[in-house]
Protein backbone atom coordinates (compact mmCIF):
# COMPACT_ATOMS: atom_id res chain seq x y z
CA UNK A 1 0.00 0.00 0.00
CA UNK A 2 1.43 3.27 -1.15
CA UNK A 3 0.63 6.12 0.86
CA UNK A 4 1.17 9.51 -0.62
CA UNK A 5 0.96 13.24 1.22
CA UNK A 6 0.14 15.91 -1.40
CA UNK A 7 0.96 19.44 -0.11
CA UNK A 8 -1.18 21.42 -1.10
CA UNK A 9 -5.23 21.51 -2.82
CA UNK A 10 -4.66 24.10 -6.10
CA UNK A 11 -5.10 22.69 -9.65
CA UNK A 12 -1.60 20.75 -9.43
CA UNK A 13 -2.17 19.22 -6.01
CA UNK A 14 -5.40 18.06 -7.28
CA UNK A 15 -4.21 16.43 -10.32
CA UNK A 16 -1.09 14.82 -8.78
CA UNK A 17 -3.93 12.99 -6.50
CA UNK A 18 -5.81 12.49 -9.98
CA UNK A 19 -2.97 10.80 -11.88
CA UNK A 20 -2.22 9.15 -8.12
CA UNK A 21 -5.07 7.01 -8.06
CA UNK A 22 -5.90 6.53 -11.85
CA UNK A 23 -2.32 4.52 -12.06
CA UNK A 24 -2.35 2.72 -9.08
CA UNK A 25 -5.35 0.99 -7.65
CA UNK A 26 -3.29 0.49 -4.19
CA UNK A 27 -2.13 3.90 -3.49
CA UNK A 28 -3.75 6.76 -1.18
CA UNK A 29 -3.43 9.97 -0.70
CA UNK A 30 -3.54 12.72 1.72
CA UNK A 31 -4.10 16.53 0.17
CA UNK A 32 -2.98 18.59 2.37
CA UNK A 33 -3.91 22.44 2.52
CA UNK A 34 -2.73 25.14 5.12
CA UNK A 35 -6.23 26.47 4.76
CA UNK A 36 -9.20 25.32 5.42
CA UNK A 37 -10.45 25.58 2.01
CA UNK A 38 -9.57 22.89 -0.87
CA UNK A 39 -8.76 24.50 -4.40
CA UNK A 40 -6.03 27.02 -4.10
CA UNK A 41 -5.99 29.87 -6.36
CA UNK A 42 -9.45 28.07 -8.07
CA UNK A 43 -10.98 30.06 -4.97
CA UNK A 44 -8.44 32.87 -3.81
CA UNK A 45 -7.34 33.63 -7.70
CA UNK A 46 -9.96 33.46 -9.96
CA UNK A 47 -11.98 36.81 -10.00
CA UNK A 48 -15.69 36.37 -8.34
CA UNK A 49 -17.65 37.26 -11.95
CA UNK A 50 -15.32 34.57 -13.82
CA UNK A 51 -18.00 31.75 -13.00
CA UNK A 52 -16.70 29.63 -15.75
CA UNK A 53 -13.40 29.28 -14.77
CA UNK A 54 -14.31 28.69 -11.14
CA UNK A 55 -16.89 26.08 -12.08
CA UNK A 56 -13.35 23.92 -12.26
CA UNK A 57 -13.90 22.95 -8.31
CA UNK A 58 -16.49 20.76 -9.45
CA UNK A 59 -13.60 18.92 -11.44
CA UNK A 60 -10.97 19.46 -8.00
CA UNK A 61 -13.96 18.44 -6.01
CA UNK A 62 -14.89 15.14 -7.61
CA UNK A 63 -11.05 14.11 -7.15
CA UNK A 64 -11.13 15.21 -3.68
CA UNK A 65 -14.35 12.86 -3.04
CA UNK A 66 -12.41 9.73 -4.31
CA UNK A 67 -12.61 7.15 -2.17
CA UNK A 68 -8.76 6.85 -2.32
CA UNK A 69 -8.46 10.58 -1.33
CA UNK A 70 -8.33 12.22 1.95
CA UNK A 71 -8.81 16.24 2.42
CA UNK A 72 -6.88 17.50 5.29
CA UNK A 73 -7.08 21.28 5.28
CA UNK A 74 -5.57 23.28 8.31
CA UNK A 75 -2.14 21.44 7.89
CA UNK A 76 0.54 23.83 8.14
CA UNK A 77 4.06 22.18 6.71
CA UNK A 78 7.50 23.69 7.16
CA UNK A 79 7.50 27.11 9.38
CA UNK A 80 6.58 28.39 12.68
CA UNK A 81 3.13 26.35 13.79
CA UNK A 82 3.56 23.45 10.98
CA UNK A 83 4.99 19.83 10.87
CA UNK A 84 8.70 19.77 9.73
CA UNK A 85 9.17 18.33 6.18
CA UNK A 86 11.80 16.08 7.68
CA UNK A 87 8.50 14.66 10.32
CA UNK A 88 5.85 14.70 7.24
CA UNK A 89 8.63 12.61 4.90
CA UNK A 90 8.39 10.06 8.38
CA UNK A 91 4.72 9.59 8.10
CA UNK A 92 4.47 8.63 4.50
CA UNK A 93 6.02 6.48 1.63
CA UNK A 94 6.29 9.71 -0.47
CA UNK A 95 5.59 13.81 -0.05
CA UNK A 96 5.03 15.58 -3.62
CA UNK A 97 5.22 19.06 -2.81
CA UNK A 98 2.33 21.66 -4.93
CA UNK A 99 2.80 24.98 -3.07
CA UNK A 100 2.56 27.20 -5.74
CA UNK A 101 4.01 30.62 -6.22
CA UNK A 102 2.54 32.23 -3.05
CA UNK A 103 4.01 36.32 -3.36
CA UNK A 104 5.02 38.67 -5.57
CA UNK A 105 7.51 39.94 -8.17
CA UNK A 106 9.03 43.31 -6.64
CA UNK A 107 9.16 46.33 -9.15
CA UNK A 108 12.43 47.40 -7.30
CA UNK A 109 11.49 51.54 -7.56
CA UNK A 110 11.61 54.11 -5.19
CA UNK A 111 8.41 54.60 -3.39
CA UNK A 112 7.29 51.11 -4.17
CA UNK A 113 6.06 50.25 -0.55
CA UNK A 114 4.32 53.57 0.10
CA UNK A 115 1.44 53.39 1.14
CA UNK A 116 -1.44 53.12 -1.04
CA UNK A 117 1.10 50.82 -3.18
CA UNK A 118 0.08 47.65 -3.01
CA UNK A 119 0.80 44.26 -5.44
CA UNK A 120 -1.93 43.31 -7.15
CA UNK A 121 -1.83 39.54 -5.52
CA UNK A 122 -3.16 41.44 -2.13
CA UNK A 123 -5.59 42.98 -3.64
CA UNK A 124 -7.05 40.11 -5.10
CA UNK A 125 -6.41 38.06 -1.82
CA UNK A 126 -8.61 40.96 -0.35
CA UNK A 127 -11.86 40.66 -3.19
CA UNK A 128 -11.40 36.57 -2.42
CA UNK A 129 -11.82 36.67 0.95
CA UNK A 130 -8.01 34.72 1.43
CA UNK A 131 -8.24 34.80 4.97
CA UNK A 132 -4.80 36.07 5.49
CA UNK A 133 -6.09 39.24 3.19
CA UNK A 134 -5.15 42.46 4.27
CA UNK A 135 -8.51 44.22 5.59
CA UNK A 136 -7.52 47.79 5.14
CA UNK A 137 -9.73 49.40 2.93
CA UNK A 138 -8.13 49.88 -0.89
CA UNK A 139 -10.22 52.16 -2.29
CA UNK A 140 -10.74 55.11 0.20
CA UNK A 141 -9.90 58.38 -1.59
CA UNK A 142 -9.07 57.03 -4.34
CA UNK A 143 -9.87 58.36 -7.66
CA UNK A 144 -7.19 57.55 -9.49
CA UNK A 145 -5.43 54.01 -9.58
CA UNK A 146 -2.04 52.77 -11.67
CA UNK A 147 -2.03 49.10 -12.63
CA UNK A 148 1.48 48.22 -13.65
CA UNK A 149 1.65 44.59 -15.68
CA UNK A 150 -0.84 43.94 -18.99
CA UNK A 151 -1.37 40.30 -18.25
CA UNK A 152 -5.05 38.34 -17.14
CA UNK A 153 -4.19 39.34 -13.61
CA UNK A 154 -3.65 43.35 -14.26
CA UNK A 155 -6.46 43.18 -16.61
CA UNK A 156 -8.70 41.43 -13.54
CA UNK A 157 -7.73 43.98 -11.26
CA UNK A 158 -8.19 47.02 -13.17
CA UNK A 159 -12.00 45.53 -14.18
CA UNK A 160 -12.94 45.01 -10.40
CA UNK A 161 -11.57 48.54 -10.12
CA UNK A 162 -14.44 50.20 -12.32
CA UNK A 163 -16.81 47.20 -12.31
CA UNK A 164 -20.54 48.24 -10.78
CA UNK A 165 -21.31 46.77 -7.44
CA UNK A 166 -24.89 45.50 -8.28
CA UNK A 167 -23.11 43.40 -11.40
CA UNK A 168 -20.79 41.62 -8.59
CA UNK A 169 -23.80 41.22 -5.88
CA UNK A 170 -24.61 37.78 -7.40
CA UNK A 171 -21.00 36.85 -7.04
CA UNK A 172 -19.93 34.97 -3.88
CA UNK A 173 -17.24 38.17 -3.34
CA UNK A 174 -17.04 38.67 0.50
CA UNK A 175 -19.87 41.25 1.89
CA UNK A 176 -16.87 43.72 2.97
CA UNK A 177 -15.10 43.91 -0.22
CA UNK A 178 -18.53 44.39 -1.96
CA UNK A 179 -19.50 47.15 0.10
CA UNK A 180 -15.97 48.96 -0.24
CA UNK A 181 -16.56 48.87 -4.29
CA UNK A 182 -19.80 50.06 -4.22
CA UNK A 183 -19.08 53.25 -2.15
CA UNK A 184 -15.58 53.51 -4.46
CA UNK A 185 -14.99 57.01 -6.28
CA UNK A 186 -12.34 55.59 -8.44
CA UNK A 187 -13.18 57.32 -11.98
CA UNK A 188 -9.84 56.30 -13.85
CA UNK A 189 -7.73 53.26 -14.11
CA UNK A 190 -4.48 53.05 -15.85
CA UNK A 191 -2.98 49.95 -16.86
CA UNK A 192 0.27 50.16 -18.44
CA UNK A 193 2.78 47.82 -19.54
CA UNK A 194 7.02 48.78 -20.56
CA UNK A 195 6.49 47.34 -23.49
CA UNK A 196 4.40 47.15 -26.53
CA UNK A 197 1.08 45.89 -26.54
CA UNK A 198 1.89 42.95 -29.31
CA UNK A 199 3.95 41.48 -26.19
CA UNK A 200 1.33 41.70 -23.55
CA UNK A 201 0.38 39.28 -22.01
CA UNK A 202 -3.41 39.26 -21.63
CA UNK A 203 -5.37 36.86 -23.65
CA UNK A 204 -8.31 38.44 -26.27
CA UNK A 205 -10.96 37.23 -24.09
CA UNK A 206 -10.21 39.06 -21.07
CA UNK A 207 -9.20 42.05 -23.25
CA UNK A 208 -12.54 42.15 -24.52
CA UNK A 209 -14.29 42.14 -21.05
CA UNK A 210 -12.74 45.44 -20.51
CA UNK A 211 -14.96 46.89 -23.19
CA UNK A 212 -18.25 45.48 -22.47
CA UNK A 213 -18.22 47.36 -18.34
CA UNK A 214 -21.15 48.93 -18.43
CA UNK A 215 -20.64 53.40 -17.81
CA UNK A 216 -17.02 52.54 -18.88
CA UNK A 217 -15.02 53.57 -21.40
CA UNK A 218 -11.77 51.84 -22.68
CA UNK A 219 -8.99 54.60 -24.27
CA UNK A 220 -6.07 53.69 -26.31
CA UNK A 221 -3.20 55.86 -27.61
CA UNK A 222 -2.97 55.33 -31.37
CA UNK A 223 0.84 57.23 -31.41
CA UNK A 224 1.74 53.97 -28.76
CA UNK A 225 0.27 51.34 -30.92
CA UNK A 226 1.91 52.55 -33.48
CA UNK A 227 5.76 52.71 -31.80
CA UNK A 228 5.29 48.44 -31.85
CA UNK A 229 6.76 47.43 -34.52
CA UNK A 230 4.12 44.39 -34.50
CA UNK A 231 1.91 46.96 -35.97
CA UNK A 232 3.49 47.21 -39.28
CA UNK A 233 2.54 43.95 -40.18
CA UNK A 234 -0.79 42.42 -38.23
CA UNK A 235 -1.20 39.64 -40.24
CA UNK A 236 2.32 38.58 -39.32
CA UNK A 237 1.80 38.22 -35.64
CA UNK A 238 0.05 34.67 -33.86
CA UNK A 239 -3.60 34.53 -33.59
CA UNK A 240 -3.65 35.69 -30.08
CA UNK A 241 -1.44 38.42 -30.82
CA UNK A 242 -3.01 39.78 -33.79
CA UNK A 243 -6.47 39.06 -31.77
CA UNK A 244 -5.68 41.98 -29.18
CA UNK A 245 -4.08 44.20 -31.77
CA UNK A 246 -7.41 44.65 -33.95
CA UNK A 247 -8.78 45.38 -30.65
CA UNK A 248 -6.75 47.92 -29.10
CA UNK A 249 -6.64 49.43 -32.53
CA UNK A 250 -10.61 49.69 -32.60
CA UNK A 251 -10.56 51.05 -29.56
CA UNK A 252 -7.74 53.71 -30.47
CA UNK A 253 -10.02 55.10 -33.42
CA UNK A 254 -13.05 54.91 -31.32
CA UNK A 255 -14.38 58.25 -30.60
CA UNK A 256 -14.40 59.30 -26.79
CA UNK A 257 -17.96 58.41 -25.08
CA UNK A 258 -17.31 60.81 -21.80
CA UNK A 259 -18.28 58.02 -19.67
CA UNK A 260 -18.07 58.35 -15.84
CA UNK A 261 -15.03 55.86 -15.55
CA UNK A 262 -12.09 55.16 -18.00
CA UNK A 263 -9.84 52.67 -18.27
CA UNK A 264 -6.54 54.24 -19.74
CA UNK A 265 -4.00 50.96 -22.00
CA UNK A 266 -0.35 52.49 -21.71
CA UNK A 267 2.55 50.96 -23.90
CA UNK A 268 6.45 51.38 -23.67
CA UNK A 269 6.23 53.59 -20.21
CA UNK A 270 8.74 51.75 -17.92
CA UNK A 271 7.91 52.93 -14.19
CA UNK A 272 11.03 54.15 -12.20
CA UNK A 273 9.30 55.95 -8.81
CA UNK A 274 6.57 55.99 -6.85
CA UNK A 275 5.94 59.50 -6.26
CA UNK A 276 4.01 60.61 -2.32
CA UNK A 277 2.54 63.30 -0.80
CA UNK A 278 1.97 63.52 2.81
CA UNK A 279 3.69 59.65 3.04
CA UNK A 280 1.26 58.61 0.64
CA UNK A 281 0.99 57.38 -3.18
CA UNK A 282 0.65 60.30 -5.02
CA UNK A 283 1.63 59.76 -8.82
CA UNK A 284 3.76 57.54 -10.75
CA UNK A 285 7.01 58.70 -13.01
CA UNK A 286 7.15 56.26 -15.88
CA UNK A 287 10.16 56.56 -18.17
CA UNK A 288 8.86 56.41 -21.95
CA UNK A 289 10.53 53.27 -23.75
CA UNK A 290 11.17 52.15 -27.28
CA UNK A 291 11.79 48.93 -29.10
CA UNK A 292 15.71 48.01 -29.01
CA UNK A 293 15.37 45.68 -32.10
CA UNK A 294 15.74 42.49 -30.14
CA UNK A 295 12.37 41.82 -28.66
CA UNK A 296 13.14 44.06 -26.04
CA UNK A 297 13.03 48.16 -24.89
CA UNK A 298 15.51 50.66 -24.51
CA UNK A 299 14.81 53.86 -22.03
CA UNK A 300 15.00 57.53 -23.93
CA UNK A 301 15.19 59.70 -20.94
CA UNK A 302 11.75 61.36 -21.49
CA UNK A 303 9.50 60.86 -18.59
CA UNK A 304 5.58 61.19 -17.65
CA UNK A 305 3.96 61.61 -14.08
CA UNK A 306 0.72 59.64 -13.76
CA UNK A 307 -1.80 60.88 -11.06
CA UNK A 308 -2.59 58.07 -8.76
CA UNK A 309 -3.85 56.95 -4.84
CA UNK A 310 -3.35 53.58 -5.57
CA UNK A 311 -1.01 51.20 -7.22
CA UNK A 312 -0.87 48.17 -7.64
CA UNK A 313 1.87 45.94 -9.33
CA UNK A 314 1.04 43.24 -11.40
CA UNK A 315 4.41 41.87 -12.64
CA UNK A 316 4.58 38.29 -11.85
CA UNK A 317 4.04 35.92 -9.01
CA UNK A 318 7.07 34.30 -7.23
CA UNK A 319 7.41 30.96 -5.59
CA UNK A 320 8.87 31.04 -1.74
CA UNK A 321 11.39 28.71 0.32
CA UNK A 322 9.64 25.74 2.31
CA UNK A 323 11.61 25.47 5.17
CA UNK A 324 13.16 22.05 5.04
CA UNK A 325 13.37 21.92 1.08
CA UNK A 326 16.01 23.41 -1.00
CA UNK A 327 15.15 26.52 -3.19
CA UNK A 328 16.66 28.14 -5.92
CA UNK A 329 16.62 31.54 -5.52
CA UNK A 330 16.69 32.52 -9.13
CA UNK A 331 13.94 31.11 -10.33
CA UNK A 332 12.10 30.73 -7.25
CA UNK A 333 11.61 26.95 -7.45
CA UNK A 334 12.43 23.99 -5.88
CA UNK A 335 15.54 22.07 -7.73
CA UNK A 336 14.13 18.91 -9.25
CA UNK A 337 14.90 16.46 -11.85
CA UNK A 338 11.37 15.34 -13.79
CA UNK A 339 9.34 15.83 -10.78
CA UNK A 340 12.17 14.34 -8.31
CA UNK A 341 13.35 16.78 -5.90
CA UNK A 342 17.15 17.66 -5.60
CA UNK A 343 19.30 18.24 -2.73
CA UNK A 344 23.27 18.98 -3.45
CA UNK A 345 22.63 17.29 -6.88
CA UNK A 346 20.88 14.12 -6.12
CA UNK A 347 17.53 13.08 -6.26
CA UNK A 348 16.27 12.63 -2.57
CA UNK A 349 14.24 9.85 -2.37
CA UNK A 350 10.68 9.73 -1.93
CA UNK A 351 10.33 14.04 -2.38
CA UNK A 352 8.52 15.48 -5.14
CA UNK A 353 7.27 18.99 -6.93
CA UNK A 354 4.43 19.70 -9.48
CA UNK A 355 2.84 22.78 -11.02
CA UNK A 356 4.28 26.10 -10.06
CA UNK A 357 6.85 25.65 -7.11
CA UNK A 358 8.38 22.93 -9.92
CA UNK A 359 8.38 25.07 -13.19
CA UNK A 360 7.67 28.86 -11.85
CA UNK A 361 4.46 30.68 -12.62
CA UNK A 362 4.02 29.49 -16.30
CA UNK A 363 1.00 28.33 -18.11
CA UNK A 364 -2.39 28.20 -17.26
CA UNK A 365 -4.87 25.62 -14.83
CA UNK A 366 -4.59 22.74 -17.90
CA UNK A 367 -1.25 23.31 -17.58
CA UNK A 368 -0.72 21.48 -14.51
CA UNK A 369 -2.27 18.09 -15.59
CA UNK A 370 0.66 16.93 -17.85
CA UNK A 371 3.04 18.45 -14.78
CA UNK A 372 1.82 16.77 -12.46
CA UNK A 373 1.82 13.10 -14.78
CA UNK A 374 5.60 13.94 -15.05
CA UNK A 375 5.83 13.74 -11.60
CA UNK A 376 3.92 11.13 -10.41
CA UNK A 377 5.43 9.27 -13.64
CA UNK A 378 8.84 9.77 -11.30
CA UNK A 379 7.30 8.93 -8.27
CA UNK A 380 5.53 5.13 -9.02
CA UNK A 381 8.73 4.47 -10.84
CA UNK A 382 10.56 4.64 -7.38
CA UNK A 383 7.34 3.43 -5.70
CA UNK A 384 8.84 -0.58 -5.45
CA UNK A 385 12.16 1.20 -3.03
CA UNK A 386 9.95 3.85 -1.34
CA UNK A 387 7.16 1.18 0.14
CA UNK A 388 9.92 -0.85 2.18
CA UNK A 389 10.07 2.09 4.25
CA UNK A 390 7.61 1.72 7.21
CA UNK A 391 4.87 4.32 7.72
CA UNK A 392 1.98 4.43 10.30
CA UNK A 393 -1.20 3.42 9.30
CA UNK A 394 -2.46 6.92 10.01
CA UNK A 395 -0.48 10.44 10.05
CA UNK A 396 -3.50 12.20 11.96
CA UNK A 397 -2.36 10.89 16.00
CA UNK A 398 1.27 12.44 14.49
CA UNK A 399 -0.24 15.25 13.28
CA UNK A 400 -2.53 15.99 16.73
CA UNK A 401 0.80 15.44 18.63
CA UNK A 402 2.55 18.41 17.43
CA UNK A 403 -0.57 20.74 17.97
CA UNK A 404 -2.27 20.33 14.30
CA UNK A 405 -6.18 19.02 14.45
CA UNK A 406 -6.78 18.87 10.77
CA UNK A 407 -10.02 20.30 9.38
CA UNK A 408 -11.53 16.78 7.25
CA UNK A 409 -13.82 16.74 4.43
CA UNK A 410 -16.80 16.60 6.04
CA UNK A 411 -15.23 20.19 8.25
CA UNK A 412 -14.96 21.79 4.74
CA UNK A 413 -18.85 20.61 3.55
CA UNK A 414 -19.63 22.94 7.07
CA UNK A 415 -17.92 26.09 5.40
CA UNK A 416 -19.96 25.77 2.69
CA UNK A 417 -22.97 25.37 4.33
CA UNK A 418 -22.12 28.31 6.28
CA UNK A 419 -21.36 30.74 3.31
CA UNK A 420 -24.64 29.45 1.74
CA UNK A 421 -25.70 30.58 4.88
CA UNK A 422 -24.34 33.81 4.81
CA UNK A 423 -25.63 34.55 1.23
CA UNK A 424 -29.15 33.58 2.39
CA UNK A 425 -29.38 36.37 5.18
CA UNK A 426 -27.71 38.98 2.96
CA UNK A 427 -30.17 38.49 -0.03
CA UNK A 428 -28.03 36.91 -2.03
CA UNK A 429 -26.29 33.86 -3.21
CA UNK A 430 -23.29 32.00 -1.88
CA UNK A 431 -21.24 34.76 0.18
CA UNK A 432 -17.15 33.70 1.54
CA UNK A 433 -16.29 33.89 5.14
CA UNK A 434 -13.02 36.04 5.02
CA UNK A 435 -11.57 35.63 8.29
CA UNK A 436 -9.78 32.39 10.35
CA UNK A 437 -11.91 32.49 12.97
CA UNK A 438 -15.40 32.28 10.61
CA UNK A 439 -13.60 29.31 8.72
CA UNK A 440 -12.29 27.31 11.52
CA UNK A 441 -15.53 27.84 13.49
CA UNK A 442 -17.38 26.85 10.65
CA UNK A 443 -15.74 23.86 10.19
CA UNK A 444 -15.67 22.95 13.90
CA UNK A 445 -19.33 23.16 13.55
CA UNK A 446 -19.73 19.57 12.26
Amino acid sequence: MLRVAVVGSGPSGCYTAQSLVQRDPDVRVDVLDRLPCPYGLVRYGVAPDHEKIKSLQGNLRTVLEHDRVRFLGGVAVGGPGGIPVKRLRELYHAVVYCVGAATDRQLGIPGEHLTGSWSATEFVSWYSAHPDAVTQDFLRGVRSAVVIGVGNVAVDVTRMLVRDAGELRPTDMPQGALEVLAASGVTDVHMVGRRGPTQARFTTKELRELGGLPGTEVTVDAEELALDPGFADLAALAAVQRRNAEVLRDWAAAPPRNADRRIHLRFFLRPVEVLEEDGRVAAVRFERTAPDGHGGVTGTGRFEDVPAQLVLRSVGYRGVPLEGLPFDVASGTVPHLEGRVVRDGVASPGEYVAGWIKRGPTGVIGTNRPDAKETVTSLLADAPALVSQPVPEDPLPALREVGIEPVPWPGWLSIERAEAELGARLGRNVVKLADWDALLGAARSV
